[in-house]
């Protein structure tokens, strides 16, 4: 049994399970969000949240008073940091992704830098940031903390030579939150999975790419816990590099789950784009395997909360960014 986390996230957006259906356009934003308002899909109540978000943080001064006019500074830009990949398929999944970005937050500057395997690299992206503007929120593209949260981002970061003049803030990881558990479902449902309530002897694996660090590990388990009590099934995680901090194959959690009594097992994608490890795990499903969680909305409106969460903290300065 996955234990329950004792410390919640007090900024976790609320869970959206009101619908699957992500067709129809938002209400109006520029209307106050009544409470009594009922949603049609998804998409609008997402589209709701995060312009209420950027709205509300409009009207906040630079001191943490809320003011009686919008500050009018130019907001940071959003850079967001993905992994990279060798496959062609995870570049247009991100660019993709970035769109429905934009469109959830128009006028803001929203940009890509890659840890490796594609261009732009992070180090170019932020020598492309203005010389003259408000700097920038690096939001992780990963899922867990990790090697490349604690190490690599805030590195690339601090070595870079305008951080000083152009603050730089780092946002956190996605997971878990209840939008990655929205758009995991999406994805089932897609795949095959009931659409109403899973029959008894149903059961997921959520498969994640693996990590030494033991962070990563709790970071997975929790998302695993989220997802079980969204679909009412049991969820092991599994990973496909597996590592001493990682160690379950998914394999391993198939049969685990059928040792419980799970007779119709499916993988959810515990990745933001195609690539190998996604290919891999697909590969080991015996009967559905859920598409990696793409340019979802769910996905694009957590990367603009990390967004506003990291905006909302003060500038790390340049010289501790290796050890944010």
């Amino acid at each position: 049994m996955t234990p329950s986390n004792p410390h919640p996230d007090p900024t976790a957006l609320p869970d959206l399970t009101a619908s699957q259906d992500l067709a129809s356009a938002s209400p109006d934003p520029t209307t106050p969000l009544d409470p009594t308002t009922l949603f049609d899909t998804t998409d609008q109540l997402i589209s709701r949240i995060t312009s209420e978000l950027s709205t509300r943080l409009g009207h906040v001064t630079l001191n943490g008073a809320r003011g009686t006019d919008p500050v009018r500074t130019p907001a940071p830009t959003l850079l967001l940091v993905a992994h990279g990949s060798r496959d062609p398929r995870a570049r247009r999944t991100v660019t993709a992704l970035l769109d429905v970005v934009r469109a959830q937050r128009p006028g803001l500057d929203v940009r890509l830098g890659h840890i490796e395997l594609n261009e732009p690299g992070l180090d170019e992206a932020l020598r492309g940031l203005p010389a003259d503007g408000p700097g920038a929120v690096l939001v992780p593209l990963l899922l867990s903390r990790g090697y490349h949260v604690k190490h690599d981002i805030p590195a690339t970061a601090a070595a870079h030579p305008g951080g000083a003049t152009r603050p730089l803030r780092l946002a956190a990881p996605l997971g878990p939150h209840p939008l990655l558990v929205e758009a995991l479902h999406t994805r089932l449902v897609e795949g095959g999975w009931p659409a109403g309530a899973a029959a008894e002897g149903h059961g997921v694996v959520l498969a994640a790419a693996g990590s030494r660090d033991p962070d990563a590990a709790v970071d997975t388990r929790r998302a695993a816990g989220l997802l079980s009590r969204r679909l009412g099934v049991p969820v092991l995680p599994a990973y496909a590099a597996p590592t001493e901090q990682t160690p379950t194959t998914v394999p391993a959690a198939l049969r685990a789950l059928a040792a419980r009594g799970v007779r119709r097992a499916a993988v959810a994608s515990y990745f933001t784009a195609p690539g190998r490890f996604a290919t891999q795990v697909a590969d080991a499903a015996p009967w559905l395997a859920a598409a990696p969680l793409g340019a979802h909305p769910a996905l694009a409106a957590l990367l603009l909360h990390r967004y506003d969460q990291a905006r909302a903290a003060a500038p790390v300065p340049h010289r501790q960014l290796t050890s944010a």
